[in-house]
């Protein structure tokens, strides 16, 4: 009898020892991981690059290191004076139309008269403009892009000095055609004077039709 109660004993004891085992095992493999479920993985989304504009670039860059302070921005206005004095014989026949437009055009004579004092004097400037001041990284982008502007608008007046030069007529329908388009050319640099001198006094970055994508292009 004692024997049996021994063996009873000892019976329960490992019955109870197994079943503790088992459970701590079994709750230790069936523990939840959530970094390890293959089920709760949530893929990263790609993010989305905002696009930047090219006049944001021009922007952010007359803003940055390169920035528009004062000096740039009367370097830039003053560029803008060169081809409208290398082109002031298309308004030959406005000026000479309106005289309001004379007397607001009067203090730049005396500057016009020095500008056409020498032939070369316009060939020089555009030297001087080019490689001194667009070639230049010393100089900020802001005032490299309005200086090419200025240039590529100067370089455009050669179409209609050949034109002039090329048929040249004394009267009729020619010379009428000829004096409506002088009469448009100077209206379109002096339009390109005010707007692009008034933008870079203010700091804002003037954009010139048929110019501002080639200054662009040639300024790095």
């Amino acid at each position: 009898m004692a024997m049996n109660n021994v063996l009873f004993t000892a019976s329960s004891v490992s019955q109870k020892q197994l079943i503790c085992t088992f459970s701590s095992s079994s709750i230790d493999r069936l523990s939840y991981s959530p970094s390890s479920s293959p089920f709760l993985h949530c893929p990263t989304l790609p993010s989305r690059k905002p696009r930047i504009s090219r006049k944001s670039i021009l922007t952010a860059q007359s803003k940055g290191s390169n920035s528009a302070d004062a000096p740039d921005r009367l370097i830039s206005a003053i560029t803008y004076f060169y081809p409208f004095f290398d082109g002031i014989q298309y308004g030959k026949y406005v000026i000479t139309q309106f005289s309001p437009l004379q007397s607001v055009l009067q203090p730049l004579f005396p500057a016009i008269k020095v500008f056409k004092s020498f032939p070369f004097n316009g060939f020089l400037v555009f030297l001087t403009l080019y490689f001194v001041v667009v070639r230049n990284r010393n100089f900020s982008r802001y005032v490299r892009f309005n200086t090419m502007q200025a240039i590529v608008l100067d370089v455009l007046l050669i179409f209609p000095d050949l034109l002039e030069r090329t048929f040249n007529p004394r009267d009729g329908v020619g010379l009428e055609l000829m004096m409506s388009l002088d009469s448009t050319v100077f209206l379109f640099i002096l339009a390109s004077l005010i707007y692009g001198s008034s933008s870079c006094l203010f700091g804002q970055i003037p954009r010139l039709p048929l110019v501002a994508d080639a200054a662009d292009r040639q300024v790095l």
